[in-house]
This record gives structure tokens, C-alpha cells and sequence, in this order.
């Protein structure tokens, strides 16, 4: 697992959006609204081990960003009682 582990939800020339890795030739997903594209960029994020997700809006420019918990925490933390 890389510790650099991002996605760019950018819009796509062609209609829609694309959720791409940074330097990314290829998108990893693409869907027709943003909001579609950010679920599925944090969805991939979180079974990479969390990361960051950057929303861009239509102009390119980043307008949001999330940071995104691990998914399945093989080691996760013990409930004090």
C-alpha cells in the first residue's frame, strides 16, 4: 500500500466525471454526476487503506478535499472500559 494514497474528481472533456489517481493518464472510475464520482473515489480510497480525496470543480481549480479513514483496520483500536 502506497502512503501517498490519493484520487482527483475531475470533470471529464467529454461530459461527466472521472475519479483519477494524480498523474494518472487513465480514470479509475467515471460516472455522470460529481456526486457519484466522489462516493465512488472515497470508496476506493478506503479499501486502499484511507487516504485523501480532492474534488475539482468544472473551472479545474480544487474546491473541497476530504481525508478518508482506513476501511477494513486489520488492527483496530480496543474499546476502554
Amino acid at each position: 500500500m502506497s502512503s501517498d494514497n490519493r484520487r482527483h474528481v475531475v470533470p471529464n472533456p467529454d461530459g461527466g466525471w472521472d475519479v483519477k489517481a494524480p498523474h494518472a493518464k487513465r480514470a479509475s472510475a467515471h460516472a455522470e454526476t460529481q456526486a457519484e464520482a466522489t462516493a465512488r473515489a472515497k470508496q476506493i480510497v478506503t479499501n486502499a487503506g484511507g487516504g485523501e480525496v480532492r474534488i475539482h470543480g468544472r473551472d479545474g481549480r480544487i474546491r473541497d478535499s476530504d481525508t478518508v479513514a482506513p476501511g477494513n483496520d486489520p488492527h483496530p483500536p480496543r474499546d476502554k472500559k
